[in-house]
């Protein structure tokens, strides 16, 4: 028997799924280890292996494909604890990441809190100011050379940053993407100097137009790039240690997957890379139970991640921002709140909120007894009734329900008044509502009514409160997939190998235009696109998938669109479509009317997505013949009838395939608790996955259109 393992390090769990070749899988959780986040993961691999009757050096040496996910790039970012950086730039540019083409005050804030202009910060730098040298050179925007770079006085600054100790290196120099020639020749003198420096360029990392844009995104790879270089090449020892032969694999934040030493150098690509396996398996899912258009629900201990696939294929985006700073790559779309399962509420002036701040792993919820003294989301679901304390993580772990009654009581119930199962009820409807908001704003910023979505509910908390947060949103079916546990774990193996490359074309059109041919070289925007699909190939190998695309914006404007493009050789009759498929695509997204083709359209940037096919298994769960019945009753507070309910427990494993509950019951499985709220039904399929049916509000949408 062989074995793929997926992997998926989270703030608070570590998740793990094991796949056969046949498709039988298993799913476990241990906790994470902050200080060292390979012993956790251990910790999942022993539980795995004993699962398969294996020890860990028979599981690993058994393994032919090992994936893993993980926040530490999004966690060393947001926490400042990145190598320290030095900027490489032209000089006369070195404010270009302290200035944030004017955006640094309110990138990255909600609506919400940017409107509170006295309350708005600019974002702790990544890179000191006294951290940037500048470099005397220039190259003009047709990459001609109009100042030859001073190796010299390049060399003497390079020399300065090494001796204040710095090891990590960005350049990020004026049109390098027209001519990389300064770029490369910086890149040898600091090797010159210092032979184990990490050094990104720009040019070789995303040669795209916009200073800011490619020089924040550059920084933030190097700032990251030392850390995740060595969380890498220890998670390989580790691995190898233990027993494995093949090669580790990394999924990135685009949905794809890339050797250990490959991730290593684009760090960036990392951010947001565990969430995204979510997204990836859910969209798996969808295309098996024939759902096109899905909201992904991902809560975990500390955050609540949401995707969006629609048409069968998930939401990407090609520029978003992560920590106030803007990042260039091609991403998996994911909106993320810190509301998790150890947020920790809190009252403040008379006011009750939860998150973003979380207990983490250590020291967890009261309820874990580690220490922990604040109440969080799980502390009450604890005294709702909602999650038995002897049966977490399967009885792997059992909870302390007197942990929990004093930390809310003494601080959120004695504060406002009130008694301990309101206060715990309290605490799970501002949490409930504050992912119900972010259901609504990621489906109607994407133009659609959250009710026409069907919402996949995973992690370790997300079927405990899918329930709610769903029907807030005005949605009524949500799948809890038969992985929800290790949900994003199962899209690392899943993952296709992808690799995305961009490079700026810069072609235009003068205002009041004809015809886009008239203006736009068929043929240099041809050889741009076949350039990028032999970096493709060559990424990937021959067999590979490539999807091309352009980006067009309407001149003195800077929303920028990407239009997909025919795979067939670009004609002056394609380049008249592709103004019109523009045009299309940015009134959906704008409105009608709001196209301002008078002025002009750029193609600014030239794209292409490249995919190498990974696992096409399907994974499944062995129903028992006869239904199951429940093992217990317990009693349940609702808070949105106000009553305790005496509810049916069951265990996800006794229920046979088409097996009905009706609710108010619970579902327990060995790392999650799904709820059945009153009135609603669940089923569970063939496959493991169990759907749950929320009255519906309104007319479905063919009823609605009949």
């Amino acid at each position: 028997m062989t074995y793929r393992i997926g992997t998926d390090v989270g703030g608070t769990f570590t998740d793990l799924v094991l796949l056969t070749e046949s498709g039988e899988i298993q799913v476990r959780k241990a906790s994470t280890t902050p200080a060292d986040r390979t012993t956790g993961m251990l910790d999942a691999l022993r539980l795995g292996a004993t699962d398969v009757d294996r020890g860990l050096g028979g599981l690993l040496g058994a393994t032919t494909y090992f994936a893993h996910g993980t926040t530490a790039a999004t966690n060393a970012f947001l926490e400042r604890r990145g190598a320290r950086t030095a900027l490489i730039t032209t000089r006369g540019f070195a404010d270009v990441l302290r200035l944030q083409r004017s955006m640094g005050s309110w990138a990255g804030l909600s609506a919400a809190a940017a409107s509170h202009y006295s309350a708005r910060t600019m974002p702790e730098p990544i890179i000191d100011q006294a951290d940037v040298a500048e470099v005397d050179e220039r190259v003009d925007y047709s990459g001609s050379v109009l100042v030859p770079l001073n190796k010299d006085s390049a060399r003497e600054s390079i020399s300065w940053l090494a001796e204040k100790g710095i090891r990590s290196f960005a350049v990020s120099l004026l049109w390098s993407f027209r001519n990389p020639s300064h770029e490369q020749m910086l890149a040898a003198l600091i090797h010159a100097e210092l032979p184990d420096a990490y050094v990104t360029l720009s040019s070789d990392l995303i040669p795209i137009l916009g200073e800011y844009e490619r020089t924040s995104t550059t920084a933030i790879n190097s700032y990251l790039g030392p850390v995740m270089h060595r969380y890498l090449a220890k998670l390989d020892d580790v691995l190898r240690e233990a027993g494995l032969r093949e090669p580790v694999t990394i999924l990135d934040s685009g949905g794809g997957v890339q050797p250990s030493a490959e991730a290593a150098r684009r760090a960036a690509s990392l951010l947001t890379s565990g969430p995204a396996g979510g997204v990836l398996a859910s969209a798996k899912l969808a295309g098996r139970l024939g759902l096109t258009d899905v909201v992904t629900t991902d809560m975990g201990g500390t955050s609540f991640d949401v995707g969006l696939i629609l048409g069968g294929e998930p939401v990407v985006e090609h520029a978003r921002e992560i920590g106030r700073f803007h990042l260039a790559l091609t991403g998996i779309r994911i909106e993320t709140i810190g509301s998790g399962g150890g947020s920790i509420a809190r009252v403040r002036h008379g006011h009750l909120s939860v998150g973003p701040h979380s207990a983490g792993a250590i020291p967890g919820p009261a309820c874990y007894g580690r220490g922990g003294d604040l109440p969080t989301v799980t502390d009450a679901d604890i005294i709702l009734g909602i999650i038995d304390p002897d049966y977490f993580l399967g009885g792997q772990m059992t909870l302390h329900p007197e942990l929990a009654a004093k930390a809310i009581t003494e601080h959120v119930a004695d504060p406002l008044g009130m008694d301990l199962l309101t206060a715990a009820a309290g605490i799970r409807e501002v949490a409930d509502n504050q992912m119900a908001d972010v259901l609504r704003s990621t489906t109607l910023r994407a133009g659609r009514d959250p009710r026409d979505f069907t919402v996949f509910a995973f992690g370790g908390a997300g079927p405990t409160h899918a329930y709610r947060y769903a029907a807030a949103a005005g949605m009524s079916r949500i799948i809890v997939p038969s992985t929800a546990t290790a949900h994003s774990a199962l899209g690392c193996v899943l993952a296709d190998r992808r690799r995305s490359f961009s490079r700026a074309f810069g072609q235009h059109t003068p205002a009041g235009f004809a015809r886009l041919a008239d203006h736009v070289q068929p043929a240099a925007l041809e050889q741009a696109l076949r350039d990028l699909e032999e970096r493709c190939k060559t990424a990937l190998g021959e067999d590979v998938h490539t999807t091309r695309y352009v980006g067009m914006r309407f001149r003195l404007q800077v929303h920028e669109l990407f239009v997909p493009l025919p795979s067939e050789e670009i004609t002056e009759a394609g380049l008249d479509d592709l103004v019109s498929r523009f045009v299309e695509q940015y009134e959906a997204r704008y409105g009608a009317g709001t196209a301002l083709r008078g002025s002009g359209i750029e193609l600014t940037t030239v794209r292409v997505d490249g995919s190498a096919s990974g696992l096409d298994l399907e994974w499944r769960r062995t129903a028992p013949a006869k239904p199951g019945s429940p093992v217990s009753v317990r009693k349940v507070f609702y808070f949105e009838i106000g009553q305790t309910l005496d509810t049916a427990i069951y265990h996800a494993r006794d229920l046979a395939a088409r097996q009905v509950v009706t609710g108010p019951a619970i579902i327990e499985y060995p790392g999650t608790t799904a709820v059945v709220g009153p009135d609603q039904q669940a089923e569970m399929d063939e496959f493991g996955n169990l759907t749950l049916t929320i009255p519906a509000a309104r007319p479905s949408t063919e009823e609605g259109r009949s």
